[in-house]
């Protein structure tokens, strides 16, 4: 078992405040693996303290210095992307053979990349006259979700590193490991003390205290759109910036001229992967009536033959707690009730890969070994006002929606109040960008594209705002300043 006894603050491991710890529990066993620090509000205060000291030295440092540090520490991660991916699989239940892929070598590249872009604290732009300078917004305060913990971890950490803040980290309760393992890496880098601080600990002591700190300065959140909301009310009194990113329902139109078996693969398996935990998951699928059921039946065959368990022919491992098990189950019953009809997949436990010596895995309403699975579920004959349709399920569950034309697809695809991501897949790149732009969300994917750290990353509407990633990232962390002249 892994056990951390200490916090990272002011460039240094100190004994947290009290002796309480957090128990992290693999979800593929539901065995505790580690142990660490439960902080609480002192410890945040020290926190704050350390970084509001080190601000001053920290964001007067050229941007030359901050590139290096950057990229010392993008070859730190990749020195122990093992430990990484270990920690993050062990720990939220991704299979190593795609926690590597997945969940580290994209936070690698994200990092390198933002070290290229720390040259904006030292552009001058005229206007008119004016001068217009950008300058670090101050001390950080990031609370980090479960799912993608590094990803987004980088996509906040990185970006204020290379506009000169300094910030307090708060990794998921669930997830802590790879942050201190960053901790570790950033300290070897030799990244100034104070400039990072790590303290774990519950979203109502931890978090709270970031949101209301009167020595915070900006606070980035990634999580629900419920708990996106109870962040903003808790920093709106001392004016905090707060930038977020929340839940999703993301559609995927499939044209009438599309490939519809790769578009129907692509769609099934956006949704699969990370066992649907993912906030951009196209869990909406939209298809032209006349093709629907044919896509229904690809999907069936997609998603039921598509592997459960921590081996390496795995595809989806468990869910990240029972509590989360628990959540989709419900809404698969709740889908049930809506009367939409059930593809593959629903209530039952899905067969394990590797789960018995002999290999024949456990199955049904009997199945008794361990591990908070859901199979790869599918329902057609959905209708957009069912709650399955709209409410964010983060499981592997996908909603088949048919519609007539594509202005019913787009009216469809719109009629959500989340706005964070979708797709579409169609015959010819002109046909995608057309629909795409009538597409209310902060990204869209066309014809089987992937996540691109170049690109900003942001949601429309209560998927939050902001932007993570690219320069749009780094610049949700300057303030801009205006020097006027005489005329």
């Amino acid at each position: 078992m892994t056990t951390y006894t200490q916090l990272y603050m002011d460039g240094q491991w100190l004994n947290a405040d009290s002796d309480a710890s957090l128990a992290v529990i693999n979800p593929a066993t539901e065995k505790v693996v580690a142990e660490v620090p439960r902080g609480n509000a002192n410890d945040v205060n020290r926190a704050v303290q350390a970084a509001r000291k080190a601000f001053l030295s920290w964001s007067q440092t050229s941007a030359a210095e901050r590139k290096r540090l950057l990229l010392a520490i993008a070859d730190g991660m990749e020195a122990r992307k093992q430990d990484l991916t270990a920690a993050i699989s062990a720990t939220m239940g991704c299979p190593q053979h795609i926690a590597g892929w997945l969940q580290v070598d994209g936070p690698i590249e994200a990092m390198r990349l933002f070290a290229e872009l720390t040259g904006v604290t030292e552009q001058v732009d005229t206007v008119d006259g004016a001068l217009v300078v950008y300058e670090s917004a101050g001390v950080c305060a990031f609370i980090n979700p479960w799912n993608y913990p590094l990803h987004q971890f980088v996509g906040k950490v990185g970006a204020a590193l290379a506009a000169g803040c300094t910030m307090v980290v708060k990794p998921a309760e669930q997830t802590p490991l790879q942050d201190f393992i960053m901790a570790e890496i950033i300290d070897a880098a030799g990244v100034p003390a104070g400039v990072f601080n790590l303290v774990p600990g519950y979203g109502v002591d931890v978090g709270e205290t970031l949101c209301t700190h009167p020595e915070v300065d900006v606070v980035s959140f990634t999580g629900s759109t419920r708990a996106g909301i109870e962040v903003a009310k808790a920093a709106a009194p001392t004016v905090k910036r707060v930038t977020q990113e929340l839940g999703g329902k993301s559609p995927l139109i499939i044209t009438e001229d599309a490939d519809l078996q790769a578009a129907v693969q692509y769609g099934v398996e956006d949704v699969m992967l990370n066992s649907g935990q993912t906030c951009v998951a196209l869990t909406r699928m939209l298809v032209p009536a006349a093709k629907y059921d044919e896509a229904v039946r690809l999907a069936k065959d997609i998603a039921e033959g598509l592997v459960v368990g921590m081996q390496e022919d795995a595809f989806l491992g468990p869910i990240s707690s029972r509590a989360q098990q628990q959540k989709i189950l419900e809404y698969i019953q709740i889908g049930l009730d809506e009367g939409a009809t059930l593809v593959c997949g629903g209530l039952d436990s899905p067969v394990v890969s590797g789960s018995r010596d002999d290999g024949t895995g456990y199955s049904g309403a009997g199945y008794s070994a361990p591990g908070y699975y859901v199979a790869p579920t599918v329902f057609a004959n959905v209708h957009n006002q069912m709650r399955i349709a709209r409410e964010e399920i983060f499981g592997p569950v996908l909603c088949m929606i048919p519609y007539t034309d594509i202005d019913e697809a787009v009216e469809i695809a719109n009629d959500t109040p989340y706005g964070l991501a979708s797709a579409v897949y169609a015959g010819s790149e002109e046909g995608a960008i057309a629909i795409a732009r009538r597409i209310r969300a902060g990204q869209c994917l066309m014809n089987g594209a992937v996540f691109n750290y170049n690109a900003p990353f942001g949601g429309y509407k209560q998927s939050g705002n902001g932007r993570e990633f690219s320069a749009a990232g780094v610049h949700e962390f300057l303030e801009i300043k205006a020097m006027l002249q005489p005329q």
